[in-house]
């Protein structure tokens, strides 16, 4: 299980070479990586620095998930 305050969606591409990322509890969070760990990497350090920007702005925060949101989908 990955630990993360938001939940973290990894894709495939139509490019072998990449996997997008993107939180559906984070507006405007997303990103490419070369593997799924570079995925989680980028994302786990990026959505921090994403949030500080939202409260630098004054923008809503997202709420976190609980742990009962925790969850696999097939």
């Amino acid at each position: 299980m990955i630990d993360s305050e938001y939940t973290l969606i990894i894709e495939a591409t139509e490019d072998p070479e990449y996997f997008g990322f993107y939180s559906p509890d984070v507006e405007g969070f997303s990103g490419i990586g070369h593997s799924v760990e570079d995925c989680i990497y980028k994302a786990k350090w990026g959505i921090k620095e994403h949030i500080s920007l939202l409260k630098e702005q004054g923008l809503p925060v997202p709420s976190k998930k609980s742990e009962s949101e925790d969850y696999c989908s097939e």
